[in-house]
Parts: structure tokens; C-alpha cells; sequence
């Protein structure tokens, strides 16, 4: 196991120059038109996500997807760079899900591709290892997914506010475009960098309250306004300002929370309980085997994990109750930390006719530990836990 309101405001300013379970309900389906983000509200009424970054990880989809599913396996299962991982072995573990083998293939292409694996050799068929920064990464990613929702944010009222203007004629005064790339007899609209604004404002986990005003809880602005800086410094006319605000009334149709679709978010949440419910009653009753429980358990987590990147863990009081996420949370602690021996057991059963030392790598991430260690030491403001996962011997 790894161990609209009035408000105050300062600031800066800038101007310039899983294959379907046989328990419960199917999974709804949850479009990410920008990639995966928070649940933000828009201008209409409509539900949107704005982006959340999350460098080297697979754009996210609607239905199947097998990157995806093989990021979750990798993060949950591997632990060492030093681990020589046949394809075939791979090929045989997306099997248990239902994924072809030309699919498990292109997986494993795309993950190379994002620098979370790479090809350790020259042989045929090629074998692959994890790289150390994905190493880094699933850590910090696995220890946010399970400590998220652990205990309420830590609140003082701040929020970081972003407005911005760029003018509908703005273009790059390099006459470049925003990916550096000159271009071909056409000027640069100011379409393109409000775009690159937005995309950047939801990777930082901001949601829009108005038209070009974004807000996010926190008192730490030096994120945004750097993105900010890169995105705007060289188009012409444009303006933006970063603030620290706090909002006279935070409840009510014009505070906040307005910006966010709460209704939808609670509706994901009741629909990941309602799908596991079953299961849980069947773990408890000791009716899932290591072949059900290799597939059972990644299930949950790669349903969980969308949870911190659309959460946008606001404050309680700006929450309606019931609020939904504590029970979801118990709910996947339960399961993903009853079945972890057993999924394991499974998967080493599965790799190992291609991969004979599978058991010497092949581990498990234990959420209770990672709770625990949550619960007392706490986590870091942007949800990341640091070092407390320790290695299973």
C-alpha cells in the first residue's frame, strides 16, 4: 500500500501593449466542452465546465476511454519508473475492461506521446516504463483524489477576481499567433486571445461570474496574474485587472455561488452513489471476487476522480443542503479500501503470463491511510498532499 455584490477589493492591474458495471444505475453521461474543469454557470442559465489544467493527462471525453482508464490503472497501481511493463501486459489488463487491443495500443502511443510513459529498449513488442515526473504526478494526483472533501476549506471570505477587456480587433503586436506560430496572411482577431483568457481562467479553477469577470476562492493571485501576463502582454488594447475581493452579501442570486452550477454538481453526485450503491452492499456482503473487484475498483475511482477537478470546494455556508459529497466520499473510501488487495491479486493474475515479475510491482494505493494522514497533518490550499505516501514493501 502507498502509505455581483458590492465588494472591497485590492489588486493589480495590467494593460498592454470502464466497461458498464453490473451494479446500479449506467453512468450519466458529462460533457467537458473545454476539458475537464469546474462546474461553472453560464451566461444563460446552462451548465458549462470550464477547464482545469492538468499537464500530460488525457483530454476528456465522452463514452470510453481508454487513456483515461490506463492513466487511473498506472496511477493506482505502479509506483516505480524501475518497472519494465510489456505492452501485451497492457493489452491484457484493458482487456478486463472491455478495450480492444488496437485501442489498448493507441493508449499506450498517447500516454508516450504526453511523457507519462516511455519505451525502455528497442525490442519487440516494445516494453515501456513510467517516467519519474509521472511518478510524481500520480502521487500527488492519487493523494488529492483521496484526500478531496476530507474536511471543509479553511475560509477567510477572499476571493480572487479577474476582469479583463480586449478589444474585437486585438491581435499580437508580433503579429503571432498565441502558440508562437506567424501567420499566414490573416490578423489575429480578438476572439483568439479571450479564448486563450478563458481556457487559462478555468485551468486555475476560476468560474465567471459576468461577462469578463472571473472569480475563484483564495487569496493567492500570482498564478492567474502570470497566465494573464503571458496571454495578454503583447496583444493590443488589452486590459485586465487582478483583485482580492470580498463580497458584502456572499449568499443570494448575486453573490458567488451564482457563478456555479450547484444543482448539477449535486445531480453528479447523487449519480455516482446511486451507480456504486449496490456495489457497496455487495462488498460488504463478501460477494466480490478478485475478478469483479479489479474492475469494480478502478470504476470508482475513475468516476471519482472527476469530483476535485469540477468541485470548486466552496465554502459551506454557500453550499445548499443536504450537500451530497460527504456521503459520495464515504461511499468510494469504502470500496476502493475493502477491494485494494483484491484488485491487485487480480491484475497480477492477468499480467503476469506477460510480464513474469508483475508481483514484484504491482501494488495498490490504500485511500484510509491517505485519509488519515489528511485528517492529521492536513493539505496543502491548491488540495495537493506532499510526501505521506509511503511505499508497500
Amino acid at each position: 500500500m502507498f502509505s455581483g455584490s458590492p465588494c472591497t477589493a485590492q489588486g493589480t492591474g495590467g494593460s498592454a501593449v470502464g466497461s458498464p458495471s453490473t451494479w446500479g444505475p449506467s453512468r450519466p453521461a458529462i460533457t467537458y466542452p473545454y476539458g475537464r474543469g469546474v462546474v461553472v454557470r453560464q451566461a444563460d442559465g446552462v451548465s458549462d465546465h470550464a477547464p482545469r489544467g492538468d499537464a500530460g493527462a488525457p483530454r476528456a471525453q465522452v463514452g470510453p476511454n481508454p487513456q483515461h482508464l490506463l492513466t487511473t490503472l498506472l496511477g493506482e497501481y505502479l509506483d516505480s519508473d524501475d518497472a519494465s511493463l510489456p505492452s501485451m501486459a497492457v493489452v491484457a489488463i484493458l482487456r478486463e475492461f472491455g478495450i480492444s487491443e488496437p485501442s489498448a495500443r493507441a493508449a499506450l502511443s498517447r500516454l508516450t506521446k504526453r511523457g507519462l510513459i516511455a519505451v525502455r529498449g528497442s525490442g519487440r513488442p516494445p516494453v515501456y516504463h513510467l517516467t519519474p515526473q509521472a511518478i510524481a504526478r500520480h502521487r500527488a494526483r492519487m493523494d488529492h483524489f483521496l484526500s478531496f472533501g476530507a474536511r471543509p476549506r479553511q475560509w477567510t471570505g477572499e476571493w480572487v477576481t479577474v476582469s479583463f477587456s480586449i478589444p474585437q480587433s486585438a491581435q499580437p503586436q508580433s503579429g503571432q499567433t498565441q502558440s508562437g506560430q506567424t501567420q499566414s496572411g490573416q490578423a489575429q482577431t480578438g476572439q483568439a486571445p479571450r479564448h486563450a483568457v478563458r481556457k487559462a481562467l478555468g485551468a486555475l479553477g476560476f468560474a465567471r461570474l459576468y461577462d469578463s469577470v472571473w472569480i475563484r476562492p483564495g487569496s493567492d493571485p500570482a498564478p492567474v496574474s502570470q497566465a494573464l501576463r503571458d496571454i495578454l502582454d503583447d496583444v493590443d488594447g488589452a486590459r485586465w485587472s487582478v483583485m482580492i475581493t470580498r463580497f458584502a452579501e456572499e449568499t443570494g442570486p448575486h453573490g458567488p455561488a451564482a457563478a456555479y452550477d450547484l444543482a448539477g454538481l449535486a445531480s453528479a453526485y447523487e449519480a455516482f452513489i446511486a451507480r456504486y450503491s449496490d456495489l457497496r452492499v455487495a462488498v460488504r456482503n463478501g460477494d466480490v471476487d478478485a475478478t469483479r473487484a479489479l474492475v469494480a475498483r478502478t470504476s470508482v475511482m475513475d468516476s471519482w476522480r472527476k469530483f476535485p477537478d469540477i468541485d470548486p470546494d466552496l465554502p459551506e455556508h454557500l453550499l445548499p443542503a443536504p450537500w451530497p459529497r460527504q456521503a459520495a466520499r464515504e461511499l468510494m473510501l469504502e470500496i476502493h479500501s475493502a477491494l485494494g488487495s483484491l484488485a491487485e491479486a487480480r491484475l497480477i493474475e492477468v499480467a503476469t503470463p506477460y510480464w513474469p515479475d508483475a508481483a514484484s510491482w504491482i501494488t495498490h494505493f490504500e485511500a484510509s491511510e491517505v485519509a488519515a494522514s489528511v485528517s492529521g497533518d492536513g493539505i496543502g490550499g491548491d488540495g495537493f498532499g506532499g510526501d505521506g505516501i509511503g511505499g508497500n514493501g
